[in-house]
């Protein structure tokens, strides 16, 4: 068996449900021939505490000033029985292990804002997927000399798996109840675009327009509400809320751009992404 760890569509056939434990750490572990996702202690979903309705103003400049703290709950390791599904540590928000046919979970984090820099708000749990085969062929192709040890620290395997064309979800589930379309177009406007500028220059407005208007007014969002970013073949990002298709852009640069934010130098969620890394090397490492 492989071990996994985790701190960041669809369902597998029936697997018993995993308890959760109050432990803040438990093991995610991965046959090298079936791929069997298994659970052993799971984090506790801690209850998300009731908070004040801010304003909209006070809640959109939340979302375009300073990133969120680390989550103090650190990262989550998972083992020892099987589960099709994997909770967000903090939220109790729960993940799927696998999307479609071949896209695992390899991540779960927590978006945090700060408002004021007198209290922090979780805004929605996330979930790192990517496709297996996908990443396994990548490893094939440069890195198969590399132990996992070695590429968990390679910023130009890093690099590459952001660049690469490899069927990759991040599943966002919203926590905080007051959220609004207008605020989650606002943040990605800021968020996305900082990151538009990092990798292709300063002319990206039409491209990420084309992106935050997929995010229209009409749409609801209320508390667990699901909204997927997922890289399809061919680097087109598909954007789907609570299921639903609402557009596609194709554009290799964009998807990087949104990748970076999850698993960067900078990411939302820096346990998430260790966590990711951590057991893309793993899979990686059963080539």
């Amino acid at each position: 068996m492989v071990s996994f760890r985790f701190p960041f569509s669809f369902s597998q056939p029936s697997l018993p449900k995993p308890p959760r434990a109050t432990s803040s750490s438990s093991r995610f572990s991965v046959s090298a021939v079936a791929v069997t996702l298994t659970v052993g202690a799971a984090a506790a979903g801690a209850a998300v505490a009731a908070s004040r309705n801010p304003s909209h103003s006070i809640l959109d400049w939340v979302f375009s000033s300073h990133r969120s703290s680390l989550s103090p709950w650190g990262s989550m390791t998972l083992a020892d029985s099987s589960s099709e599904s994997v909770a967000e540590p903090k939220t109790g928000f729960s993940f799927p292990a696998t999307i479609g046919e071949s896209r695992r979970l390899l991540g779960v984090g927590l978006r945090k804002k700060s408002v004021l820099g007198l209290k922090n708000i979780d805004v929605y749990a996330f979930g790192i997927y990517a496709d297996c085969d996908d990443v396994k062929k990548l490893v094939g192709e440069k890195y198969s000399s590399l132990a996992a040890s070695e590429l968990r620290g390679n910023n130009a395997f890093i690099d590459q798996l952001m660049e690469a064309d490899i069927k990759m979800t991040i599943r966002l589930q919203i926590v905080y109840g007051k959220l609004n379309i207008r605020s989650v177009r606002n943040a990605f406007q800021e968020s996305v675009g900082n990151r538009l500028k990092k990798f292709g220059g300063v002319d990206n407005d039409e491209l990420l327009q084309s992106f935050t208007s997929l995010f229209k007014d009409e749409y609801k969002i209320p508390r667990s509400s699901i909204i997927d970013l997922t890289q399809e073949p061919g680097h087109v990002l598909s954007v789907a809320i609570e299921g639903n298709h609402v557009g596609s852009v194709k554009s290799k640069l964009l998807c990087r751009s949104i990748l970076d934010l999850y698993i960067g130098e900078e990411p939302f969620d820096k346990n998430a992404r260790e966590d990711f890394l951590d057991n893309v090397a793993s899979l990686a490492a059963h080539k």
